[in-house]
């Protein structure tokens, strides 16, 4: 089980935001560059960029500030989305060394987006899927749609994608627990990865994942609990790693 934590960047800097709005942040640095040194410091062996102008604006905004981070830890595995919607963006950010692009919303609008670039990018691209009571939102989290994370996620599989990053919109940013179960229903629909998005907050949490990485749940994305010290991503590593090799 690897604890991935999030660097969400916002006008250059870091923050987090409650269920996604913009409008509803903490800004906890104004270095991105210190944080991803701090949480790698910690034992993180992959961190998780999130482009949060980008996702908005449909194309890059804070992607100078990925491409320095990527430069500075060529060794630390690095996933990234945020405003990804064309080719020349992938290529870009595979360049500067990011090693997973994560494709959200051009995923769900266009979805032969994703075939065409699982076929051009082969073994770098990610779909990231939010749902909200298990149907796929879309734009930031502001609109849901009729499809449910579990067909689309067997649709992206097809396709060729490496993992499936799946966050729980009631629950991110809110410290308010994670939903394994919601997780390791969607990961056993499927046969690739899984990756668990919003709302892991304690221990608790990490054992409550532990417990169903059988089901392919392989990673979390642990975010606001590391910023205001709830978790501690060193302690939360050494459990995680020590639970799932039992």
């Amino acid at each position: 089980m690897l604890l991935i934590p999030a660097i969400d960047l916002k006008d250059g800097k870091c923050v987090r935001l409650r269920q996604g709005r913009m409008d509803d942040e903490t800004i906890f640095s104004d270095d991105p560059l210190a944080v991803a040194e701090q949480w790698i410091a910690a034992g993180s062996r992959r961190l998780h960029l999130v482009d949060l102008n980008g996702a908005v604006a449909g194309f890059p905004v804070n992607a100078d500030i990925i491409g320095r981070i990527a430069e500075a830890y060529p060794d630390v595995e690095i996933q990234v989305g945020g405003g990804i919607r064309s080719f020349d963006v992938i290529q870009t950010y595979l360049d500067v060394g990011v090693d997973y692009v994560i494709i959200g919303t051009q995923a769900v609008r266009a979805p032969h987006f994703v075939d065409d670039a699982c076929l051009e990018f082969p073994g770098h691209i990610i779909v990231g899927l939010d749902a909200k009571e298990g149907m796929v939102a879309t734009d930031g989290w502001s609109k849901v749609s009729s499809r449910s994370a579990a067909e689309m996620a067997q649709r992206f599989e097809e396709a060729g994608v490496e993992a499936i990053v799946f966050t729980d919109i009631g629950r991110d940013g809110m410290m308010r627990g994670v939903n394994a179960e919601a997780t390791a229903k969607l990961a056993r629909a499927i046969e690739i990865p899984v990756i668990a998005s919003g709302g892991v907050s304690s221990m608790e949490d990490v054992r409550e994942l532990c417990a169903v990485a059988g089901d392919g749940v392989m990673g979390a994305i642990v975010g606001r609990a590391l910023y205001e010290g709830s978790l501690d991503l060193a302690e939360a590593q050494r459990l995680a790693t020590e639970l799932c090799a039992a």
